[in-house]
């Protein structure tokens, strides 16, 4: 399976995705700078990344954990999710996301 990585710079690059890994886990594994200060507990929004288009409505539903977190974010945008709580499966083979101020920096 692979994810594809937006950096700032707006370079993509393909990362091999683990099933069942987070896809904040995937990212820092593809050695792609993600601050992720909470570890993955959604108790921040330092893995904030913008989903594309195609395939916001192909990610399992937002948890209220994850929207009420997600609001203590910058720039958050109808396609923001927080990449901890984003399980990469079969179905997600493919996945575009892209980093953001919040994750990056």
């Amino acid at each position: 399976m692979k994810l594809l990585v937006t950096d700032l710079e707006g370079v993509e690059h393909s990362i091999e995705a683990m099933a069942n890994w987070t896809v904040m886990e995937i990212i820092r594994d593809g050695d792609l700078p993600m601050r992720a200060e909470c570890g993955g507990s959604c108790a921040c929004a330092t893995c904030h990344v913008y989903i594309a288009q195609e395939w916001v409505n192909r990610l399992p539903s937002m948890e209220e954990e994850e929207r009420g977190t997600l609001d203590g974010g910058f720039e958050i945008e109808p396609n923001s999710r927080l990449s901890c709580q984003l399980i990469m499966t079969p179905d997600l083979d493919g996945l575009k996301v892209t980093l953001t101020n919040d994750s990056s920096n």
